[in-house]
């Protein structure tokens, strides 16, 4: 059985190979109906790819680590590789998605290696912007929820705050936010902050509040401050909600990025984005959702990271 399951995997991984040199054979060798570049680019990488996959089904006994990790992700690759063939031949080769709408595969290399040098700019901007805010309504939010948790006071003169602006949508604050602040920058800050801030506050002070009193009790026993009751007690038992509160402060802080960027931020992924639709370079367009894409999945695994880390004692349901 253990056979045939290793004769089934090496043959799905030479179908993976195959799909990616079907690729480059037919970037090379099919005629282009447009002015498109880097196409034999595109083939060298992708024959390369092909050879290498039925290289490493062949071989895969001699590396077993790296014949697990290609066995995961044949399926994919065989996938990935069919569909770039298929999107190839309908757009350069036989012009059935409409131009410029569905540019070719290499068209959108082209922008990579072409424009770069733009891109990179794009993205530290956005990076920047994206960091500051998220860190700004993340520290805010937090000292927020843990003052709602813990202070009835406080509670008292917040909460209707809260209710009353939080569940509003950041981008209603946009004539706003650039008429109060003194550059579209700052302003874009302060919106990407308030989209952090709401689902972060709720979501610590939910868990300060859910702590079990019985963890109080066994501290003041023990002679504990009301500083240690909430730095030792309180705000570490309260970290699954508060992480949970994150995530859902990230995702919902890229919609306002992008959109404070398109409005008035004159840098960063979303600009770019603008502009080649102004221009109808789609490629360009094309080019920077991949790489905003692959920003964004690189945030929320870097925060999966810190989350394991902070949180190693307790066993993660959900991985990135």
């Amino acid at each position: 059985m253990a056979t045939r399951d290793n004769i089934a995997r090496s043959g799905l991984a030479i179908g993976a190979g195959a799909a990616w040199l079907l690729l480059a054979f037919i970037t090379l060798r099919w005629p282009d109906l447009g002015d498109w570049g880097r196409g034999p680019e595109l083939a060298i990488a992708a024959s390369a790819l092909g050879a290498a996959l039925i290289a490493g089904a062949l071989l895969g006994t001699i590396w077993e680590p790296g014949a697990a990790r290609l066995r995961r992700a044949t399926p994919w690759l065989l996938a990935l590789g069919l569909f770039l063939s298929v999107w190839q031949a309908t757009t350069a080769k036989l012009g059935i998605l409409p131009q410029p709408f569905f540019p070719p595969p290499h068209a959108i290399l082209e922008v990579f290696i072409e424009d770069w040098a733009k891109l990179g700019q794009s993205v530290a901007a956005s990076v920047k912007l994206e960091l500051l805010g998220f860190l700004v309504g993340a520290a805010g939010g937090f000292v927020t929820g843990v003052l709602l948790g813990w202070s009835r006071a406080f509670g008292y003169w917040a909460h209707p705050i809260m209710r009353l602006i939080g569940p509003l949508p950041a981008i209603a604050w946009l004539p706003i936010a650039f008429y109060a602040f003194p550059s579209s920058w700052s302003a874009s800050i302060f919106l990407i902050g308030l989209t952090t801030g709401f689902p972060v506050t709720v979501l610590t002070w939910s868990g300060v509040a859910s702590v079990n009193s019985s963890y109080y009790d066994v501290a003041r026993t023990l002679g504990a401050s009301r500083l240690f009751l909430v730095f030792k007690v309180a705000i570490p038992a309260a970290l699954p909600h508060v992480f949970v509160g994150l995530f859902m402060g990230l995702g919902a802080s890229f919609a306002v990025l992008v959109t404070a960027e398109m409005m008035g931020v004159k840098a960063g992924l979303g600009f770019y984005l603008q502009w080649a639709q102004g221009w109808a370079a789609y490629a360009n367009m094309y080019a920077a959702l991949l790489v905003m894409s692959l920003m964004c999945t690189s945030f929320v695994t870097l925060l999966f990271k810190i989350r394991d880390r902070l949180l190693s004692y307790k066993k993660a349901d959900v991985q990135w």
